[in-house]
């Protein structure tokens, strides 16, 4: 969800309660748009961040301090003249607005106190943080607007400060049902589009929440609302703005595949069925929701190097592999040079001198059969030529069949590695997946690191417990599929892995015990998550004993060979799994 003015609202709330009374004690300015303040109250020094960043402006609470620049900007130095030492009396928001202003009481160079406002706007390439005076004329900015760049508003030293294009949606906390129904109605657009542009402080998304929840189609036009509908849509609307009045907030993120998705202020209607993970704060909330989304967008980019030397070396031996079964096939003439050979053998004799071929009945066949010649040579010289032939290619094919199978092994480790590193949840399981590959060759091995290093390389496959408390373990990787498999795994244990894909091994730690239904249901879902048909509805997932299992013969790491096994399907989830 966007930071909209419902976030916003909850945010100010949880400030206001925070920071009321409390003392500003230090202000550093880390990045061009971007505030640190440090401020006492109660006896509790909270740290609040400031970010008027054009990609993502924020505002929230944060236990982390950060490094202030040699030289403080300008603005900082303003800012710590008129309100380092200052005290906070309120925390407020104007209406709905994405806008959160600080009243601070402060004395000034006569030592008479005076009222300053930190005025914080959350409105994308549009954000600032601009300071004022009492009478909301601008002292200054963190980012100066001038009339070339903007003709509606100048934020400039000694110019007034309004909020732009306040006047073109009503307040939203303060409507009536009169006037919600003619304010909806009169619209030309589609109800969910006629609430976000109608009220202050919607969001599109908080808006079709309002539909979803009060089920009507949020495409429908406004206009074309029933009374029924339009009754619905009001009421929702309205046990909205009464918890945002009352303040009856409960900040969560909604994930999808592992992933954080939304967040959101309510439990919305829209995302029921989804997981969902609940915050006491709305700051605890924003920094989970941008830190996880961080840390996936930062292993997306580590890992995009390694996914493309990875996919390179994958092309190459999937070349090669087109190259050798084009040889082999080449090979199948073979035979055919053998038989020429035997039947100039044994018919040879009436072969005519100079003769381009001679026709014979195959006696494998019972059928004719025209055997070509070299007009220069005799029948047994020509017989000797397609033997020798036959033998070249036979070579070639039993040369062949072990680099196919060569071939075959290493496009599946690729593949599986490719797996992998989507699974990956840390740089340490890349480098493991780096490791592998140059330990295959299919990376340039790099200098030696130290020991220590290596083993801090090396991580642990993951460990889950059950609903019904058996222990599952999990390989990220083909090093960790076989401790998995062959280390951890013994031989009553059951193993579970995603037929005819790429992902992970899992082993079930029986303890002597039967696995329950649901046992089987948590491990299959399990193996399904940790393989490249996650994203897929359902996967069929083999299982068997560990004493089933073997490996070949100078088999890659990882891959087993089985033959008495049994399949179910599963759908990829967590679901009931406590992550250890």
């Amino acid at each position: 969800m966007a930071f909209d003015g419902i976030t916003t609202a909850a945010l100010t709330r949880e400030l206001n309660e925070a920071l009321a009374g409390g003392g500003i004690s230090k202000i550093i300015q880390p990045e061009k748009d971007e505030l640190l303040l440090t401020v006492k109250s109660n006896k509790v020094q909270y740290r609040v961040a400031l970010s008027a960043s054009a990609s993502l402006p924020l505002v929230y609470l944060t236990p982390v301090n950060k490094q202030a620049p040699m030289t403080a900007p300008n603005f900082c130095m303003l800012l710590r003249k008129h309100l380092q030492g200052g005290q906070i009396l309120r925390v407020h928001q104007p209406s709905l607005e994405r806008v959160i202003i600080f009243d601070v009481s402060h004395r000034d160079e006569l030592g008479d106190l005076v009222v300053r406002h930190l005025i914080i706007e959350l409105m994308g390439k549009y954000s600032n943080i601009i300071l004022t005076d009492d009478d909301d004329t601008i002292l200054d900015s963190i980012k100066r607007v001038p009339f070339s760049v903007s003709s509606v508003r100048e934020v400039l030293p000694g110019k007034k400060w309004f909020i732009p294009g306040a006047d073109t949606k009503q307040d939203p906390l303060t409507v009536d049902p009169v006037g919600f129904g003619e304010t909806v109605l009169a619209s030309p657009y589609e109800i969910s589009k006629a609430l976000y542009m109608s009220y202050t402080g919607l969001s599109p998304l908080m808006a079709e929440a309002i539909c979803a929840e009060a089920d009507v189609e949020p495409r429908k036009k406004a206009a074309d609302l029933s009374v029924v509908e339009l009754d619905a849509v009001r009421a929702v609307f309205e046990n909205f703005m009464r918890m945002i009045k009352a303040g009856e907030f409960s900040p969560n993120i909604v994930y999808e595949n592992e992933e954080p998705k939304e967040y959101a202020m309510f439990e919305l209607f829209i995302f029921k069925g989804m997981k969902s993970r609940t915050f006491d704060s709305v700051s605890g909330m924003i920094t989970a929701f941008y830190g996880e989304k961080e840390e996936k967008t930062r292993m997306r980019q580590k890992s995009a190097d390694l996914r493309h030397v990875v996919s390179n070396a994958l092309d190459r031996v999937n070349r090669k592999a087109v190259l050798q079964e084009r040889q082999m096939k080449d090979t199948e003439k073979r035979e055919k040079y053998r038989i020429y050979g035997e039947m100039l053998n044994t018919y040879g004799y009436g072969a005519e001198e100079g003769a381009k071929s001679l026709e014979v009945i195959n006696y494998y066949t019972n059928e004719p059969l025209t055997v070509p010649l070299d007009p220069t040579l005799s029948a047994s010289a020509n017989a000797q030529k397609y033997f020798e032939r036959y033998n070249k290619l036979k070579r070639t094919a039993d040369a062949l069949k072990d680099q196919i199978e060569e071939t075959r092994a290493d496009r599946e480790q690729l593949e599986s590695c490719l797996a992998a590193i989507d699974m990956a949840e840390s740089e340490a399981d890349l480098a493991e997946i780096r490791r592998e590959l140059t330990d295959f060759g299919f990376v340039q091995k790099k200098a030696a690191v130290t020991k220590g290093k290596a083993r801090e390389a090396r991580q642990k496959p993951l460990m889950f417990i059950s609903s019904d408390g058996f222990t599952m373990y999990v390989g990220r990787n083909n090093y960790q599929n076989e401790e998995v498999t062959f280390k951890i795994g013994s031989g009553g244990d059951m193993w579970f892995h995603a037929k005819g894909m790429p992902g992970s091994h899992v082993i079930v730690k029986s303890g002597g015990r039967e696995l329950t239904d649901r046992a089987y249901e948590e491990a299959g879902a399990l193996a399904a998550w940790y393989s490249s048909g996650r994203k897929a509805g359902k996967v069929e997932v083999d299982y068997t004993e560990r004493r089933n299992l073997r490996k070949t013969n100078g088999g890659k790491p990882g891959f087993v060979i089985y033959h008495t096994n049994y399949s179910l399907m599963a759908v990829p989830s967590l679901e009931g799994l406590r992550k250890l």
